[in-house]
């Protein structure tokens, strides 16, 4: 049987859902079941969504709320959607409590290490004190822009079999400090975090790039990502 993955949407406006369908075709073509998540914020009806789904595919989008990680907002700091928020880290812990799988793109793996108990960075530019790389790539979003290494020992390791890959990049946010029990999977040349994963869990990844965009043009490591996410879905 197709497991059923829950993805996460965003907000316009507070009133409409937003989903790229690279989200929902990813899933497909890998053989899962999407089913669009709404942001819900009382907890019994996050917990029994939760209960419902095999695993969660939390999407990229805008920024992220540095109050629930106890900062003050950064001037660089761009548009937030406190409802999102909520209901991500919500349905976020519930699966770790779960130990169901979860895969999270871009800002999906800025919220995930929240959730867990983490920080980020609200713009890596501003705040970095060495050179960084162009990390909002000015380039189709199905196009790959700077390479990635990959840790040995890691999952993503072990899902791509390759020590060095290259991946897209549409972001000024990054993890800076992984939540306890969680480790770096990959980084860019210029020291940020591209990937970090739970040392505790069965499948629980997050990659800083966007995989969802990628798969059409069969690149190997992005397929390969959906590929064992859902079969993580399915034992």
């Amino acid at each position: 049987m197709k497991p059923m993955i829950g993805i996460t949407s965003s907000l316009k406006d507070e009133q409409q859902l937003m989903l790229s369908l690279d989200n929902i075709e990813s899933i497909t073509s890998a053989g899962g079941v999407p089913v669009v998540l709404p942001n819900l914020t009382e907890e019994e009806q996050v917990a029994r969504a939760a209960d419902h789904i095999d695993g969660l595919l939390v999407t990229g989008g805008g920024d992220i709320d540095p109050t629930l990680f106890g900062e003050e907002p950064h001037p660089a700091l761009g548009s937030i959607t406190p409802q999102r928020d909520e209901f991500e880290i919500l349905i976020i812990r519930k699966l770790l409590e779960q130990n169901k799988p979860i895969l999270a793109l871009c800002r999906g793996c800025q919220i995930l290490n929240i959730a867990a108990g983490g920080d980020m960075f609200q713009d890596i530019y501003a705040q970095s004190d060495r050179q960084l790389l162009q990390h909002s790539q000015h380039a189709p979003r199905s196009h790959a822009s700077h390479f990635v290494e990959v840790k040995h020992g890691t999952l993503l390791k072990q899902i791509t079999r390759l020590e060095r890959f290259k991946v897209n990049s549409f972001h000024h946010q990054a993890v800076r400090h992984p939540a306890a029990g969680f480790v770096v999977s990959a980084t860019s040349s210029d020291g940020v975090i591209e990937a970090l994963e739970s040392s505790r869990h069965t499948f629980v990844l997050g990659v800083q790039w966007h995989p969802e965009c990628m798969t059409k043009r069969k690149d190997f490591p992005s397929r390969a990502i959906f590929t064992h996410f859902v079969e993580a879905c399915i034992s």
